[in-house]
């Protein structure tokens, strides 16, 4: 009997072959007779620092097959073809796809990809190659003939995003024989501590550089308080340690390194602000809260019947609370120290011919005061004298001045660099020192300007950062809406597109807003509230060609062709630069090659 099954397994495993062999062109060709591929959204749209997106594949039903799966590959090709990225597969196989609600006979399969956004990759093309496998071990694998374009490039909403540069100038240098003064610095603690700590905020190296400085100290004031929250606020004596900690720490380092005073000399005044409201109403009156939210505020902490823990309370209640914890408590955990002092007067003599011999080293640096060597660099035109003097003055002087005027000046030579790399590398530097300035003069300006040139240059987190600390610290209206303008800006450009909503309702109506708003609106597929933004872009500037232009994106995305001629044709009249930027933008690839686009361009 075994003589005859052997010749009738080997026929059967043959037939199976065979059989299997047959099956899979003819799988292929029952998937691609209604297969579609889309990406979604359409175009690419980059988020930060990556593209995220999704592919969703329809096919008939009647493909499938037991033993074998239809997939589409898929991958990203930029660089004229040269590179690609190979970003996954969607396998129609059990548990990855369903059957599609909408149209009988469909199967649906949708599958999540990233990619890295970077400029290289744009223009690019998102490719799909169809293929069918068998899925045993080594199971053969049968490739369609041609790739399927799924999308076209990738639009970054960060190319998009407006942002007016503020002007920063020069702080005014007078040379003033008259060098005495009261310098304040001012300390952050931690929640519920009252150790010194080497942080933003905390000026240790400025308050040892004046101490070492050895000028005629006649009085040292050390003030210091905390934040109404619980864990500060609990601590009755929290406020009188900081103080002590601040006098402790200034008492020693007089007594270590300072020559010419002596503590016995000097008079130390100190004053602890155990729950009082006086700071926190001043700093929420300089925040960018809205007028009826702070009328709020007030309201609570001036009720003459609640106690300190009812208020504190009631704040907790408002749905603003989160700007209060987040933006005026840490401030309120503080510590001054103001230093009266003296210094030999000098008069203004050949001022510059010096700063030239202190900046080529021929003489020390102390042949003029700070202030003498600062207002020498007003009497020159040119930008790399005015960079030498200002660099000899902070290296000297660590002072806040000599740091902001020099960030000032790389700024400006920055702006007239031809090349990137060096533009680049001017803002970085000139950020740097208005750090060293904001550390000295903690001031929302000047954290600002910090933020302004990380952001030029392109160190997005650091420029988060500083714009957060300038919010923190407070001041005047108009400074803080134009800080969250840039901040919103900033998060639009690194894909946080709804805390840059946030920022923006802080940030008040201004003609930037309004196209960025519209900008992440658009990225929501809110057509209609990005219309009105743009409208509103439009009323604020009515001859800029931007506003129209974001008019023409949403008619393009609505697919009214009409109109994204019509708006077109009004951008370009405005400003002809925005011919090529349609003809480049993916928004109006389904456009270029019709008579209607190319009419408006004319």
């Amino acid at each position: 009997m075994s003589k005859f099954l052997r010749p009738l397994s080997h026929g059967l495993f043959t037939a199976t072959l065979f059989l299997s062999a047959c099956a899979l062109p003819r799988v292929l060709k029952q998937a691609e007779a209604g297969r579609t591929v889309v990406a979604r959204p359409a175009p690419l749209l980059a988020s930060g620092e990556s593209v995220p997106f999704e592919v969703t594949a329809r096919v008939p039903a009647n493909h499938l097959r037991k033993g074998v799966a239809y997939e589409m590959l898929l991958r990203y090709r930029y660089e004229h073809g040269l590179r690609e990225d190979t970003l996954g597969r969607i396998a129609f196989t059990v548990g990855n796809y369903v059957y599609d609600d909408e149209k009988k006979g469909q199967l649906v399969a949708t599958q999540k990809f990233t990619l890295p956004n970077t400029p290289n990759r744009n223009p690019g093309e998102l490719l799909a190659h169809p293929q069918v496998r068998e899925l045993k071990k080594n199971g053969r694998v049968l490739r369609g003939k041609d790739d399927v374009l799924v999308a076209r490039g990738i639009a970054d909403p960060a190319r998009l995003v407006t942002r007016e540069d503020t002007v920063l100038t020069l702080l005014p240098e007078n040379a003033s024989n008259n060098m005495s003064g009261t310098r304040v610095l001012p300390f952050f603690f931690d929640e519920d501590k009252w150790f010194i700590r080497g942080y933003l905020g905390t000026n240790v190296q400025a308050l040892e550089d004046l101490i070492d400085a050895n000028q005629n100290t006649k009085q040292v004031l050390i003030i210091a308080g905390h934040s109404p929250d619980s864990t500060d606020a609990h601590n009755r004596l929290l406020a009188s340690k900081r103080v002590r900690m601040l006098l402790y720490y200034y008492k020693q380092r007089v007594k270590n390194f300072s020559y010419l005073n002596k503590n016995e000399n000097i008079r130390y005044d100190t004053l602890a602000y155990v729950r009082k409201w006086d700071t926190f109403l001043q700093k929420v009156t300089t925040s960018a809260l809205k007028p009826d939210q702070i009328d709020s505020v007030v309201s609570i902490i001036n009720d003459t019947k609640g106690t300190f823990e009812q208020k504190e309370k009631a704040l907790h209640k408002l749905t603003y609370f989160d700007y209060l914890e987040q933006y005026i408590y840490p401030v309120l955990r503080f510590g001054t120290v103001a230093v009266t002092y003296t210094a030999p007067k000098r008069y203004d003599s050949e001022v510059y011919l010096l700063s030239k011999k202190i900046v080529d080293k021929q003489i020390e640096a102390d042949a003029l005061t700070p202030e003498e060597l600062r207002y020498s660099a007003t009497l020159t035109p040119l930008l790399a004298e005015k960079q030498r003097i200002y660099e000899v003055a902070a290296a000297n002087t660590n002072s806040w001045e000599a740091f902001h005027n020099l960030g000032v000046v790389l700024l400006q030579r920055a702006e007239k660099e031809p090349t990137p790399k060096t533009r680049t590398a001017y803002y970085r530097r000139a950020a740097v020192n208005f750090t060293l300035a904001a550390h000295r003069n903690p001031t929302a300006e000047f954290f600002y300007h910090a933020a302004t040139a990380y952001h030029r240059a392109g160190d997005r987190l650091e420029a988060l950062q500083n714009y957060d600390y300038a919010i923190k610290l407070g001041g005047p209206r108009p400074l803080l809406r134009k800080v969250f303008s840039d901040r919103a800006a900033l998060e639009i450009e690194v894909g946080q597109s709804d805390e840059a909503l946030r920022s923006l309702q802080y940030a008040g109506p201004s003609y930037q807003n309004a196209l960025n708003k519209g900008l992440i609106l658009v990225g929501r597929e809110g057509y209609d509230l990005a219309l009105e933004q743009y409208k509103l872009a439009q009323t604020l500037r009515p001859t800029a060609a931007a506003p129209v232009y974001g008019m023409a994106v949403v008619a393009a995305r609505q697919k009214n062709e009409a109109s994204v001629g019509d708006l077109l044709k009004q951008a370009v009249a405005l400003d002809r630069t925005y011919a090529q930027r349609a003809v480049e933008d993916l928004e109006f690839q389904d456009y270029t090659q019709g008579k209607v686009f190319r009419e408006a361009l004319k």
